[in-house]
């Protein structure tokens, strides 16, 4: 079918659902396996309607497709199986074993036989596996979960779970536009012509004296009997006037500037509608259509795009995916039709941070999502880098420059210097933040990562309490949005600092403001103490709004992540909170939310997140609401310690918020209100405490982002990184939690875990859970997988228009969106991929080409290199936590770089000795192991520009430095084949080891060894040209030796995979092994073949490799040729290849291979 054809039936599909053939519509999609409807199929699976269900998915998927197809249909016919065994009907149990479950005996003929075997039980749950099954409807909920997962993995789903953007009626529109056609070519126009059919084209008959009026006016069929009907021809017929200008009017809040500039209004609700000659796009409906919540067709007037994105957590095709009996229920899953999950809210308490002093306002890096910004009631402003728990920087209030101030103001800090901060906020792209004190100051700083903040503009804004700040974009240049004391609004440059607008026309003291913009159309709400909201676009005409806020109350006003839903939460005098949605098409509250207190002394504070969750700080706990359903979803104490809200007499509470526009920072003081904060995935949570603390709150994404910070080594190919990157995600359908296992109760274990070689559990953070089937792949006869041909695998080269030198150095940035390289001529290159439509995550893939990033001033990072020849230098680099700058050098000077302006921050260290290696303290930004040429390893202390202590014990120069934070050492590593264990708090010598060279292999004079720490910070990978070792550490015994075949020359680099399950080696000739971490067996061999083009002229081999940190299944090769290659498995395949069994029970102790069979272990 050709695309347009395809496109019709989506449009057919709209006009069906519009006109409320439900059933019609649903046969469509399945017949025409265009759209695949989850809200339909989980009404459908909530109901029991299983054979329904199965023919709905037979327009889609056979059972035979592929295994997630195959584990798709088991796991309703299971479902179904049980429920008959449940009922005691054992005939139709009977009959489902024998007619539904009997073709999966060919798969897993021993599990057939224990399903089988349920029939002669009783009561099936005496089986231990299905002990804990609970009631249908519980069981169907568990199961569901677990289907949408599946479905999302599943290829033959992909591009049929989000329905297309489309406009209302767009049928109709179309339709229009072809009548609007013919009757331009009537050669007779008639007035008001009749339209009886569309079976034939529209004629006008004779002409009776009269001319049409234009049909740009003329709707030739309005008279449809439905809401939304035909659009005036205007809007779409072929010849279009020309438009006029846009009036100044907002989306459904604001009308035409009145004569007057602050109009009076009635305290009616707000309900001010856009005019009739206001252009189209300020008449869009903003909130989508509820006629039929079985429905999900979208439309682009609506602005809600569906969020169906695959999970990146779980790969496209699996080999031997197992099929379970039953779906154990596991902590916190919610059951039946809801589309997300209470696992999806962070409310496990992870952290807490010692602030010292009373919490005003926080805010999450827009980027780095485990940066939290915090201001106090003492003027004090922090950067918390809430995965280590460490105050990474911290200012303290301090007038810039007193001289510039007024003299109201001098006289002011001459009284009294104290101030408090009234908000603190990140920019939108995290370079810049805003901090807004109680008298009359803004600060705005930069960032340039760790603790460096810079002072940028001291901006007196307003007369008394500046009490709010934001960022926005008006004429595409960043502002600053203040408001304060003094009742006005104003818009600064955030460049200059030079004052933009002034907006004047509130009554008391203006609460917050809330800047946006729908299309092209800027504004700002604004909401004093007086309980008035008002709406203002950048012209300085006045305000276009003036209303009330729900019960008079001061309010502060949000919109949800996607733009499209309107928010706002405010407490009144009386102490009553309101937490209502707004309406915006027609300027008034569309639902309000139950379940905030009655006697709250100072205004809630609340959040929203994901575009599905809102969240308040109300009597002394944290409170969640669906923004879909009005009633309290949950709420969480947070361990305790949360602010209370203390009730008083109705009278004292009178009386306190009677003085709320004079007295407003004595209110705050007397009775704080929890501060919250979302980051920006909503993984996170952060509250403020009444001990001056904050609590991190986290999600089951959340502490395995946290715990990977933590975990992740420190060394040549990955320094831990700051960043939180995004979760494993299933789109709106809940936590990741529930896993494709290999037993029948797989489903108990509330995470994937990874057991590391010290038999801890640790989870994982963001990466993706490799699906196997250990005993199926047992009872096979186990073959090393090649990978020779480029149809054997997933591979990109990604583009360079720079002169291309051989990579010495490459990295993944710790957030996974970016590769940088470092090349022998001492020039770093960086790749950056952007977030689309065909790359959800933003984050490194074949799928998509990356930029070559440079800044828009077009330089280059570049080393210094001194007197010495690049080509003959050691070049190293590591990056910072939070991906904000990088340290680097290439045979001269050490360099910082600011990975945004590529800007040279500073150079120190000049040879000699060279520097080889660079390595950050995991506990302190500040500290560096720095490796030199002379075999020296100098701990340098970046702030105070000195070396605190040389270590002395290699007799060649540096190649490798690691640091566990879970031992208190760092091993070095050395081109002498030696291994050195330094304890990190005296930097006094542990321990050491020299690598044993295999018989008959000569290493070179200069061979380099790296290390690198598994995600235990225990066990340490050291990478030799001549083998691969696996020691434990600090003691440095040797647990594992592999050796590879001559054939495929030395090694060259190697890596862990971020889950440190793999190891990835490159080789002289080409080649890449992966092998089994455990075991050090090889697995899989991919040829030079299946990633580079044939050159017979030109010898091209890796000479580093980088490993993606949260896919173990993806790495990037830093040629000799200047190409860096981005290599992952075909996405039928999901991994590189099966682990071969352990013999005996038991790993070898040494093997070797990658040309072939394993000799014998030594």
């Amino acid at each position: 079918m050709s695309s347009l054809s395809r496109e019709l039936v989506f449009l057919i599909l709209q006009f069906l659902d519009e006109e409320k053939f439900k059933d019609t519509v649903h046969k469509l999609e399945q017949e025409s396996g265009f759209f695949f409807n989850l809200r339909y199929f989980e009404e459908m699976v909530t109901n029991g309607e299983w054979d329904e269900v199965e023919k709905y998915l037979s327009g889609f998927t056979k059972v035979d497709d592929n295994r997630y197809s195959m584990k798709i249909f088991f796991e309703i016919r299971k479902q179904k199986y049980l429920e008959a065994l449940d009922k005691r009907d054992r005939t139709r149990a009977v009959e489902i074993l024998v007619k539904d479950l009997k073709v999966f005996s060919a798969f897993n003929e021993e599990l057939f036989k224990e399903i089988t075997h349920l029939l002669t039980l009783e009561n099936f749950r005496e089986n231990e596996q299905l002990s804990k099954y609970g009631d249908t409807k519980s069981a169907r909920g568990i199961m569901l979960a677990e289907l949408k997962k599946l479905i999302e993995a599943n290829p033959l789903f992909r591009d049929k779970l989000q329905f297309p953007t489309l406009k209302n009626s767009r049928l109709r529109t179309l339709i229009n536009q072809s009548l609007n056609w013919q009757h331009q070519l009537c050669k007779n126009p008639r007035p008001n012509p009749d339209i009886k059919t569309l079976f034939v084209d529209h004629s006008c008959g004779q002409p009776n004296g009269a001319r049409a009026p234009s049909p740009v006016t003329n709707p030739l069929m309005s008279a449809v009997p439905k809401a939304g009907g035909f659009p005036p021809l205007g809007a779409h017929g072929p010849f279009q006037p020309t438009p006029a200008a846009l009036p100044t009017s907002l989306a459904g809040w604001m009308a035409n500037p009145t004569p007057v500039p602050h109009p009076v209004a009635s305290a009616g609700p707000i309900g001010l509608t856009a005019p009739n000659n206001a252009a189209a796009i300020l008449k869009r409906p903003r909130t989508p259509p509820t006629n039929n919540p079985a429905l999900d067709y979208q439309s682009a007037d609506s602005e809600h795009v569906l969020k169906r994105s695959r999970p990146f957590a779980m790969p496209d095709e699996v080999n031997n995916l197992p099929v379970t009996i039953l779906p154990v229920p596991y902590a916190g899953q919610t059951h039946g039709q809801s589309s997300y999950s209470l696992d999806d809210l962070p409310k496990t308490v992870v952290m807490t941070l010692s602030q010292g002093s009373a919490v005003k306002s926080m805010d999450f890096h827009p980027v780095q999502q485990i940066l939290l910004l915090v201001g106090t009631n003492i003027g004090d402003i922090m950067v918390w880098e809430v995965g280590s728990g460490e105050k990474i920087a911290h200012k303290t209030f301090k007038v810039w420059d007193l001289s510039a101030c007024s003299m109201p103001l001098q006289a002011s800090l001459a009284n009294d210097y104290t101030v408090s901060v009234n908000r603190v906020v990140w920019s939108p792209d995290g370079a810049l933040f805003g901090v807004a004190y109680s008298k009359h100051i803004v600060h705005i700083y930069s960032y340039h990562g760790g603790d460096d903040l810079r002072n940028r503009l001291e901006i007196e804004a307003h007369a008394g309490s500046v009490n709010d700040l934001a960022f926005s974009y008006p004429n595409k240049q960043l502002s600053v949005v203040t408001c304060g004391e003094d009742r006005v609004i104003k818009v600064w440059d955030a460049a200059s600092g030079a004052k933009q607008h002034t907006f004047e026309g509130h009554e008391a003291p203006v609460y917050s403001i809330c800047p946006h913009h729908k299309e092209n159309i800027q504004f700002i709400f604004s909401t004093a103490t007086d309980g008035k909201i008002k709406a203002w676009l950048y012209d300085n005409m006045g305000s276009r709004v003036d209303y009330n806020a729900p019960g008079q109350s001061s309010t502060t006003m949000q919109y949800s992540a996607d733009g499209t839903r309107l928010f706002s939460c405010g407490t009144n005098k009386e102490g009553e909170s309101f937490l209502v949605e707004w309406n915006e098409s027609e300027g008034a509250v569309k639902r309000t939310y139950f379940g905030l207190g009655k006697r709250s002394v100072e205004v809630v504070q609340f959040d929203t997140t994901k575009n599905r969750f809102l969240a308040a700080g109300d009597e002394f706990s944290v409170k969640f609401w669906d923004m879909d359903n009005l009633n309290l979803l949950t709420s969480t104490p947070a361990d305790g310690g949360l602010p209370v809200h203390k009730r008083m007499p109705h009278f004292m509470l009178g009386c306190l918020m009677l003085t709320l526009p004079t007295n407003l920072n004595c209110y705050n003081k007397m009775q704080p209100s929890p501060c919250i904060r979302f980051n920006k995935e909503g993984t996170l949570l952060a509250v403020s405490t009444d001990d001056n603390g904050v609590k991190i709150l986290a999600n089951s994404d959340g502490v395995r982002f946290l715990r990977t910070v933590e975990n992740r080594s420190f060394d040549a190919s990955r320094v831990a990184p700051a960043a939180i990157v995004k979760a494993p995600s299933v789109g709106p359908f809940g936590s990741n939690n529930a896993t494709i296992g290999t037993t029948i109760g797989d489903r108990a274990a509330p995470v994937a875990a990874i057991v590391g070689t010290n038999n801890d559990a640790r989870t994982l953070a963001d990466i993706k859970p490799r699906i196997t089937d250990e005993s199926a792949e047992k009872s096979r006869i186990w073959k090393l997988t090649e990978i020779s041909e480029p149809s054997q695998c997933r591979t990109l080269r990604l583009p360079d228009s720079l002169t291309a030198m051989r990579v010495s150095r490459l990295i993944y940035t710790n957030s996974g969106v970016a590769i940088l390289a470092l090349a022998s001529n001492a020039v770093h290159k960086l790749w950056k991929w952007q977030r689309n439509d065909r790359n959800v995550t933003g984050k490194a893939t074949t799928s998509v080409a990356p930029q070559l990033w440079q800044p828009s001033s077009g330089i280059l990072m570049t080393n210094d290199i001194s007197d010495t020849n690049p080509e003959d230098a050691v070049p190293c680099f590591a990056l910072s936590k939070n991906d904000s700058y990088v340290m680097s050098a290439s045979g001269g000077k050490i360099s910082l770089f600011n990975m945004m302006t590529f800007k040279t921050m500073t150079t120190f260290m000049p040879p000699p000795p060279a520097a080889t290696f660079l390595a950050f303290h995991p506990q302190d930004n500040n500290i560096i192991a720095i490796g030199m040429d002379d075999s020296s390893i100098q701990i340098y202390n970046v702030r105070v520009d000195e070396v605190k202590t040389k270590l002395k014990g290699h007799q060649k120069r540096i190649t490798g430095l690691a640091f566990s934070h879970t031992l208190n050492v760092l091993v070095s590593s050395g081109a002498d084949s030696q291994l050195c264990v330094w304890s990190t708090d005296g930097w006094e010598k542990q321990a050491s080891k020299f690598l044993q060279i295999p018989n008959g292999r000569a290493a070179s004079p200069h061979a380099e060894t790296r290390v690198q720490f598994h995600l235990d910070q225990i066990h340490l990978l050291a990478v030799h040209e001549t083998q691969i070792a696996i020691f434990e550490a600090p003691k440095l015994e040797c647990l594992k030796q592999w050796v590879p075949r001559e054939a495929s020359g030395p090694i060259t680099h190697a890596t862990y995979s971020c889950d440190s399950q793999s190891i990835y080696v490159s080789f002289e000739d080409g080649s890449v092994g992966v092998l089994t971490a455990s075991t050090l067996r090889l697995r899989c061999r991919i040829s030079p073949a299946a990633y580079l083009p044939p050159n017979p002229s030109l010898r091209v081999f890796p000479l580093v490799i980088a490993a993606h940190p949260s896919d173990p299944n993806q790495f990037a090769l830093g040629l000799t040729d200047g190409g860096v290659q981005i290599v992952e498995p075909l996405e039928s395949e999901g991994k590189w290849g099966t682990s071969p069994p352990a013999e005996n029970g038991a790993g070898p102790s040494t093997t070797s291979g990658v040309t072939g069979s394993e000799p014998p272990q030594r």
